[in-house]
């Protein structure tokens, strides 16, 4: 997924992406779902979270 499409879906949720790196902004989305801020940690394998929208492009 590309920064303007994640862009997007933050403002669709009332996330301001400002200045924040793909990373940072993805995680501050998570929050703001509720959701444990895990994309790019490692745990991809083990996160047990299978219909992640973020899934493809976390590592």
């Amino acid at each position: 997924m590309n920064m303007q499409e994640i862009k997007a879906i933050a403002k669709e949720r009332g996330v301001k992406s400002g200045t924040l790196k793909k990373i940072e902004l993805v995680q501050a989305i998570q929050a703001a779902e509720g959701n444990e801020q895990c994309f790019g940690s490692g745990k991809v394998d083990s996160c047990g979270q299978d219909n992640c929208l973020w899934k493809a492009d976390c590592n």
